[in-house]
């Protein structure tokens, strides 16, 4: 067998090194630098401290897009944890026509999340097929203001996001699920477990650790939720700009020829902190889960 070079692995890991040097490594440095700076886009800028970071104190705005981050985390959580497991469960099944529902729950995941919201936008405003068809029912004498209250405007977000991630968690489920054994089904049913205890039992237990790593991907995106707010507000962050998230903050102070770079690096970092709480208490509970 001929012998490798002791550099022969390193070239291998060479170009996925300079990649996550150059695209996550340094942007990641250059943001926490910025973060003490008054730099503006156009360059330039000068020490400030802490400046950035006091003012994060005192803007009104960033707690209301945090109150919005966290709330949309909150209620997605739970929902786009156990309904896309519901879902495997049943699209697991062999029936007849299965096949068509599988595509039909996973076709959202495909589709681009600016269009979606366009047309969840088209639905939900004042004069969209929503309120046309419930004031054609009798069931309000009014649009429902969707797109213009500041939490139906949240939770119709919450809504779009949602429905588009059913299907994406959906197929992790399904990946999941044909690793748990069908003799603990056999078992449990033999029992006479019935078909909820065994989804307790068996099922929830067998696929603990993919829902871990869910929980971690939704907490994830939903604290860095952007498409769905900027879309439904078109950029404005909806009324008065209180449905704006940490994410379309740091969009708004960095563009332009005025941006403040420096407060919005100092957001990223928040963003990061806030973002790293919620996984590392996922993380510690999962611990003590599996260790009781």
């Amino acid at each position: 067998m001929p012998a490798h070079r002791w550099f022969t692995p390193w070239l291998l890991v060479l170009p996925a090194l300079v990649w996550l040097a150059v695209f996550n490594l340094w942007p990641s440095l250059n943001t926490v630098v910025l973060s003490f700076t008054n730099a503006k886009p156009l360059g330039g800028g000068t020490f400030v401290g802490t400046a950035n970071f006091q003012r994060l104190l005192t803007d009104d705005q960033l707690a209301d897009a945090l109150l919005n981050s966290v709330v949309y985390m909150l209620v997605c959580l739970p929902l786009l944890t156990v309904l896309p497991l519901l879902l495997a469960v049943l699209v697991e099944k062999r029936l007849p026509g299965i096949t068509f529902f599988r595509t039909s729950f996973y076709s959202p995941v495909i589709a681009s999340a600016v269009v979606v919201a366009l047309i969840w936008n088209w639905l939900l405003e004042d004069r969209g097929a929503v309120n046309g068809l419930a004031q054609q029912l009798g069931l309000v004498s009014g649009p429902v203001p969707f797109l213009t209250d500041r939490w139906l405007l949240i939770f119709s977000a919450i809504g779009l996001t949602v429905w588009k991630g059913l299907g994406y968690y959906m197929v992790i489920y399904l990946s999941a699920l044909g690793n748990v054994s069908r003799d603990l089904h056999e078992a449990a049913a033999v029992d006479g477990a019935g078909p909820v205890r065994r989804f307790l039992s068996v099922t929830v237990p067998g696929v603990r650790n993919t829902m871990l790593l869910v929980t971690v991907l939704i907490t994830v995106s939903a604290l860095r939720v952007f498409s769905e707010l900027y879309v439904l507000t078109n950029g404005t962050g909806g009324p008065g700009g209180r449905d704006m998230s940490v994410v379309m903050l740091i969009q708004m102070y960095s563009r332009g020829f005025t941006g403040h770079l420096g407060y919005a690096s100092a957001l990223s970092i928040l963003l990061f902190v806030v973002t790293l709480g919620p996984m590392l208490l996922l993380l510690r509970l999962n611990r003590k889960g599996a260790d009781a």
